[in-house]
């Protein structure tokens, strides 16, 4: 019997529309994990449209092992900054909790950083939840700023 591959050896790459069913799943441990379990809405057929249809406004990566299938997603799409220009906005960096601690949070962000290189951005943006330490750690030892005094502002959209 031959051991289980590390989770050392994922892969990052690019997602594709058979990725979407275990990348929903992974924004669904994310909700649970932010203490919004029913607050996802997005379907898979969803994401296939707004991911993969002809006025695509999303792109992700994921990571992938050899033996647990996806274990990593980071989502992100363009957007604007009218001081700065091009950027990328980082919707969820998300690893699996069993796969936590071991790079792949990392190898995604770089890999998303890598992309913003390509396309050109100035920068690359996400939000942080003030409770959520592990993370914030995270995105401190990256070098990155958090900047309390920006607010977040929401307008629900009703049907």
């Amino acid at each position: 019997m031959q051991p289980e591959p590390s989770i050392s050896a994922a892969r990052i790459r690019p997602g594709t529309p058979a990725d979407l069913p275990a990348a929903l799943a992974l924004i669904q441990e994310l909700a649970v994990y932010e203490r919004a379990p029913d607050a996802v809405v997005t379907t898979v057929e969803t994401m296939t449209r707004d991911g993969f249809g002809p006025n695509r406004i999303f792109e992700f990566l994921v990571a992938e092992t050899p033996v647990g299938g996806i274990v990593g997603l980071a989502l992100y799409f363009p957007a604007y900054s009218t001081w700065k220009g091009r950027m990328l906005y980082l919707e969820d960096l998300i690893v699996t909790e069993a796969a936590r601690g071991e790079g792949l949070g990392l190898r995604l962000f770089e890999a998303v950083v890598a992309e913003a290189r390509r396309q050109n951005a100035k920068r690359v943006r996400w939000q942080v939840l003030d409770w959520n330490a592990p993370a914030i750690r995270f995105y401190e030892r990256l070098g990155a700023s958090l900047d309390p005094e920006w607010l977040n502002a929401t307008l629900i959209i009703q049907a």
